[in-house]
This record gives C-alpha cells, structure tokens and sequence, in this order.
C-alpha cells in the first residue's frame, strides 16, 4: 500500500521517531514504497543527531559514506534508477523537519562529490546556491521519489510526466473552416523581423585563459592559463565548452544594425553565461540590464524589440516559481526589472502580465499580434513544477482567450517564447498542441530558442496526424556553446 502526502508525513513522522529512540534501522510497512527501503539501506536516523550504533562520523554523511561502500561511483547520467530513488526518498524522510535543512543540504553536496557529478567547487557552490528553493520546493512538493526520478533520470526510472493529465478550457464557439494558405500577391507590403536568442555573455571570459578545462565552463579567468600545449581561448569566441566575451556581443549587433532597416526584433532569451553554480540575483540583473540596453543603443529608439524570458535569466537557473508563491522566494525581483527595461517597448498592460507572471501580449501592427509566453512554466527543470504544474500562473488559459479574441477580430498571431513546446512537461505540451490545432487560421507563426541550434517542429492535425497545421521555428544561438558558430535568424 502507499499513501497521499499526509499520510505520508504521519507515517514518516512515526519512523523517524522509532528510529531516534531505538539507535538503528527499522523496516517500513510497505515493499511497495520505497522510502523504507531506503531507510533500512542508508540507516539514517534523520529525525535525531545520534550516530549509528558504532560510528563516529557525522550523521549528515551516512548516506554518502554508503555509497562509498557500495563502490557506487555514478555520474548524474548513469546513475541508477534505484539510487535516485534512495536519494528522494531519504530526503522525503528528511524535510519532514525544518532542522534538517541544513544537514540534508550539507550531505547532498558531500553526495554530489562522492558521486563525481561535478567539480568538487561546482558541487559546494551549487549546493549552496540552489538548497534554499529546492528544499522549500520538495517539502511542499506530493511527488514520490519515483516520480520526480522519472523527471530527473527518465522515463524508464517510472512515469515521466510528473502529474496526472490536465486540460485547459476551449471555448464553446466552433472552430472556423480551415482555408489552405495562399501566397500573398506580388508587390504586397513586407516586414523585416530580426530574430535573436540565446546571447549566454560571459562577463568572466578571459582571452588566452584555457579551452578545455576542468569545469562546466571554460575559457574564464578561473579556468586557468593556456600553455603552449594547450588551446587558449580566442579573442572574439572560441568552440567548445564557453560563452562569449561582451565585445562579440556588441560587435554582433553593430552588423545586424548595418544589416536592416528591422520591422521589430524576436528576441526569445537566455542572457547570462551557463556559469550555473555561481551566479547571483545582482549579476543577473546587471547582465540583464546591460544587454537590454545595448540592444536598444545599437537597433535605435524605433525598432521595437518584444523579448521572452529565458531560463537562464533566473538564478537558481530554472527556477521560476508560479505566482502563488510570494515573497523573497518570488520572481518578482526579475520581472519587476524586465517590466523597467522594457518599458520603452512595451505598453503598460504588457508591463503588468510581465511583472505578475513574465508572459504578454501586444499589437505589433494593424491585424497582427504577438504574444510572448514564459515556457519556463512548462519546463520539465523547473522543480517549483514539483508543487503544482497544472497550467501554472493560467497563462495557457489566458493564451485561449487572446486567442479568441484576435480570432473574433480577424487579426493573425505571431507566438513567441523561449523553450519549443516539443521539450516540455507533456501535459503543458498536449494542451499546447491542442490550442494551436483550434487556432490554425489565426496562429501564422511561432518562434522558440533554447536548443542552439537551427531547426523546426511540425504540428499536425490531432485527426489524422498527416496534414501539417503549423511550424515552429526554432533559432540558433548567438553563444558559441557548445561547438557553435554565432548566429542570428
């Protein structure tokens, strides 16, 4: 038998009692539930500070030192379902008290070092960086362990869509018969859209510093020097595992300047550089505010630019917490930023979407529309999802009724965003699909990120599957990583 989350809590409460009071591993009630397993596996008495009957370390390691025993010496992309498991079970055990926060904490970062799932600094940092809103994001969270290792290790580790399936509401009026497209007549009108993502600026990025370092992200002052026999990072960009200096950015947008007249400009996200484990709210913002502006210095005051967020834009990296959570945990110190930047843009009823959700829409010109979607509210990273991912902050909903709306005046609508619908949480995904497949005639475009690279999704009919309805086009990036040439679409 298993049991719903306060079931659970009375239950894991009266374990870890037994097991502070008697000093040693107990057997759960349950073969099914895997968090007894798990406590009789690591004999961790989290709910105590008493160490294991003859031991001496430190209660907070005694998983991490299992593993040793175990000889376990995974990386994060083989490491086994059952270990996964183990992991999220121990830390369901664990979050059941506040006071454990700092221990659970302290022992993952020690397990993300034994594990070898990065640099021993990497590991302390992100640790640090990451523990409060995880942790605060599983205490609140009702996955099993087998649930959220699907999400992390994959679809053979258990289902891989963390919750049940859920439909957003189309509206009662019937769909419009479907006209095939026809190709505008010549000499009619045209509009020059410039189309930017993923510039990743890496304020670290240290000419003649090493290529292929040791670290997520190299060439950077703290890679290290490049001797003779190695590859030191170029000038404007070098391939491989690193971003791209300021200057290659600012180069970049003086030719594409040169390069217009544009109509207006996409520009779907990710600023700062994949330094993950070290980034702050401040360099964030500052990163933020200093590309914005450089992109309206260099296009000028009458190009209008309509951007997305990206998932990089946030720190901790994908964390994007609907707005049902308040407070310091909040995305509000970016999206109040976003709506200032952008305010020279955008019009105010953009401003208030974005500062209460990061999402908007605006009228680019007579019969055309575009609306910018936050896809980071259907990315399968963003572990505030854990809480609740059904359609989160109702913007797939508010998305029908613009929808409705441009569909009632006869305008077309350009979508806009970040993460391609094809990389997200199924659910969100399906529902997607199914708003684009009602408002064919009225969608006449989409364009995405994220990936770096040049492609396109197809959408078909939900009837037969064979006739195409729609296509995203997703751009290359501006960064070099990984391998990359420096691109605009």
């Amino acid at each position: 038998m298993c049991y719903d989350r306060g079931q659970r809590e009375l239950v894991y409460r009266s374990v870890a009692l037994r097991a502070s009071s008697m000093k040693r591993p107990v057997f759960g009630v349950s073969s099914v539930c895997a968090v007894f397993l798990v406590w009789t596996l690591f004999s961790v008495p989290w709910g105590s500070s008493y160490p294991l009957e003859g031991g001496t370390g430190s209660p907070q390691l005694r998983f991490v030192e299992e593993f040793d025993r175990f000889r376990l010496g995974f990386s994060w992309l083989n490491m086994s379902c059952a270990v996964c498991k183990a992991i999220f079970a121990t830390l369901d055990i664990a979050l059941l008290s506040d006071s454990n926060m700092e221990r659970v904490a302290h022992a993952l970062g020690e397990a993300c070092v034994r594990l070898h799932l990065a640099e021993v600094q990497v590991c302390r940092e992100i640790t640090e960086l990451f523990r409060d809103d995880v942790i605060r994001a599983l205490q609140e969270s009702f996955l099993w362990p087998s649930e959220a290792c699907a999400l992390l290790v994959g679809p053979t580790c258990g289902h891989f869509d963390i919750y049940a399936p859920w439909n957003v509401s189309l509206p009662q009026v019937p769909k419009p018969p479907v006209k095939p497209p026809t190709p505008p007549k010549p000499g009619s009108s045209q509009s020059r859209i410039l189309f930017l993502t993923d510039i990743h600026w890496d304020a670290q990025y240290a000419e003649g510093s090493l290529v292929g370092c040791e670290m997520p992200l190299c060439c950077r002052n703290e890679s290290g020097r490049a001797s003779w026999k190695h590859t030191g990072a170029g000038y404007w960009g070098t391939y491989g595992y690193c971003d791209l200096p300021l200057r290659t950015v600012e180069n970049l947008l003086q030719n594409v300047a040169k390069s217009g007249p544009w109509d207006w400009v996409y520009w779907t996200g990710d600023i700062p550089a994949h330094n993950v484990w070290s980034q702050t709210r401040a360099q964030q913002l500052n990163e933020l505010v200093t590309i914005t502006r450089l992109i309206h210095k260099h296009l000028g005051p009458n190009v209008t630019v309509y951007p997305a967020v990206g998932n990089h834009e946030s720190t901790p990296v994908n964390s994007f917490p609907p707005p049902f959570v308040h407070g310091n945990r909040s995305s509000r110190w970016l999206y109040d930023t976003m709506a200032e930047e952008w305010a020279p843009w955008l019009p105010k009823e953009a401003l208030e979407t974005i500062r209460r959700g990061g999402f908007y829409t605006v009228e680019v010109e007579r019969g055309l529309r575009v609306v910018s979607l936050n896809t980071n509210y259907c990315a399968r990273e963003n572990y505030w999802l854990m809480v609740n991912s059904t359609d989160p902050a109702g913007q797939l909903q508010w998305l029908i009724n613009i929808l409705q709306e441009s569909e009632n005046k006869g305008e077309k609508v350009h979508i806009i965003g970040h993460i391609p619908p094809g990389l997200c949480l199924s659910s969100w995904s399906w529902n997607y699909y199914h708003i684009v497949n009602r408002y064919e005639s009225t969608i006449t475009g989409q364009f995405f990120g994220h990936t770096h690279v040049d492609e396109f999704q197809m959408f078909y009919d939900e009837d037969t599957l064979t006739r195409p309805l729609s296509v995203a086009f997703i751009a290359p990036s501006v960064t070099t990583y990984v391998n990359l040439n420096p691109a605009v679409f």
